[in-house]
């Protein structure tokens, strides 16, 4: 195929570029997707994202199936899953071509306080486009999208086969779509490569590749006052009861501090023995991405770093493992003058899990210990170590293979720059969910549309026009050159 077929796209979607803005990203950020919204009128609303994706779809051409996913365990009022939606490109797959699985997702984060333009319509300043989802996730969504459509009005060959997967749970923790994905294996059996637009640049200008992420184990651990045959602990003044009886807030407390200090060690024995020697390929790697240590503190808007040199920061964003507290449950949140001791308190925290740190043996490490150094207080009350949920495994993948070489060289091709190969301290569960289902042999690639600075789940989160458009050029670009690697 002639390469000047490619820039033919690229410039349909620069003809098409207001197109893609007005009548899809603002029409998609006006439908308030929240799939944590646990009501009847909120889950209603995550269907309408499913139906206007569904008729996006099928308006390029493509077959489109719902496959839905049952009731929501746990809510009052009953509620229906989101359906995933699986859309074919073409109808009848070309044997003579590759295919590429697309994996994203439609639902958002609560709008949540401190916006400064209206959360759910599109508004754009300084070619700056605001509005929840702009950037998670459905602008990359719609970037597939656009990247279609130009192909079409170019009247250029789509070069390999489609096969997207959209799901309306990713932000509540993909309820459902490790079933779906194990069960409907087979929807996946003719693809050799999956790629996920769901993350972003390392910085706010450079474009990535991310072929890591870190696992997570999630705990609560609550300290209680046991209970006298039929009668239930009550909040004690501290003026009359402190110094009298075991607390259950000092012993939270105490306890917590129990898991890092504050240069960030874990202080779990045996956790550090699970990680992998970091080797001298990846140091190497690290040094030639181009992050800074003022980036890193404006992002963070402190001077709380821990390390001084970019290669520290990342190698322990990326390579190691980390414990962090979250919150306490159970005492007096207020700023007000209070006195009580609350009898029983729930803190939380995780650790985030790197190769080869294993779900099962991190659980037995942290559940061991805690009980041990509870032993150690001497205390009357109770102590109860509880992990939240399945972990969701680290992940790493082949940066050598076909899909990350297409992935350079299409943004080689639109940037003019090797991008950065990057790993995310965060976790993408359902990149496991997509691995299992595909074998360990198929590769996953996770290609970013936004920048750092996008602000996703946050106030005025936002995607540069100049991303949206640059985005749909090199997913359209990842086809191209996928098929011809």
């Amino acid at each position: 195929m002639p390469s000047d077929m490619l820039d033919q796209v690229f410039t349909k979607i620069d003809q098409l570029s207001q197109h893609f803005i007005t009548d899809r990203l603002a029409k998609a950020v006006e439908i308030q997707s929240v799939s944590s919204d646990l009501t009847i009128e909120g889950r209603h609303k995550v269907d309408q994202m499913t139906a206007f994706l569904e008729t996006q779809l099928k308006g390029l051409g493509a077959t489109v199936k719902r496959y839905p996913l049952g009731n929501q365990q746990d809510t009052h009022p009953v509620l229906k899953l989101p359906d995933v939606i699986i859309a074919k490109y073409p109808a009848t797959p070309d044997p003579n071509k590759r295919t590429i699985l697309i994996y994203g997702h439609y639902d958002v984060q609560p709008e949540g306080k401190g916006w400064t333009h209206p959360a759910w319509r599109l508004t754009e300043v300084n070619g700056k486009l605001y509005g929840r989802g702009s950037t998670d996730d459905k602008g990359p969504v719609l970037a597939w999208l656009n990247a279609l459509e130009a192909y079409q009005e170019a009247e250029v060959d789509v070069p390999v086969n489609l096969l997207f997967c959209f799901e309306g749970m990713e932000e509540t923790g993909s309820v459902g779509f490790s079933k779906f994905a194990q069960k409907n294996k087979e929807l996946f059996s003719k693809v050799e490569a999956a790629c996920i637009s769901d993350n972003y640049w390392l910085t706010s200008r450079k474009p990535c590749l991310t072929y890591g992420l870190r696992g997570i184990n999630y705990f609560t651990i609550t300290i209680a006052q046991k209970p006298l045959p039929g009668r239930t602990p009550v909040p004690l003044h501290s003026g009359i009861y402190g110094g009298t009886v075991h607390e259950p807030m000092t012993e939270l407390v105490i306890m917590l501090s129990k898991l890092a200090d504050s240069k960030g060690n874990i202080l779990v024995p045996g956790i550090n023995g699970l990680v992998d020697n970091v080797t001298s390929e990846e140091i190497a790697q690290y040094q030639k991405i181009d992050f800074s240590m003022e980036e890193f503190n404006k992002t963070i808007g402190s001077d709380a770093a821990i390390y001084t040199t970019a290669q520290d920061t990342l190698t322990h964003r990326w390579r190691y493992p980390s414990i962090t507290i979250h919150g306490i449950n159970g005492a007096d949140p207020s700023e007000k003058q209070t006195t009580a001791i609350y009898p029983t308190v729930t803190g939380k925290f995780s650790v985030r899990t790197v190769p080869t740190m294993e779900g099962k043996a991190v659980k037995a490490l942290v559940e061991h210990y805690l009980d041990q150094e509870f032993k150690k207080l001497g205390s009357k009350n109770t102590c109860k170590v509880e992990q939240l949920g399945d972990p969701a495994p680290y992940w790493v993948g082949n940066t050598k293979d076909s899909n990350f070489a297409a992935g350079s060289a299409a943004t080689k091709r639109v940037y003019s720059t090797e991008p950065d190969l990057t790993r995310e301290g965060g976790s993408i569960g359902v990149t496991l969910d997509i691995q299992n289902a595909l074998g360990p042999e198929k590769s996953i690639m996770l290609l970013p549309v936004g920048r750092s600075d996008d602000g996703a789940h946050g106030p005025d989160e936002k995607l540069d026009r100049e991303n949206y458009i640059k985005g749909s050029k090199l997913l359209g670009a990842y086809w191209w050159y996928f098929a011809n690697h």
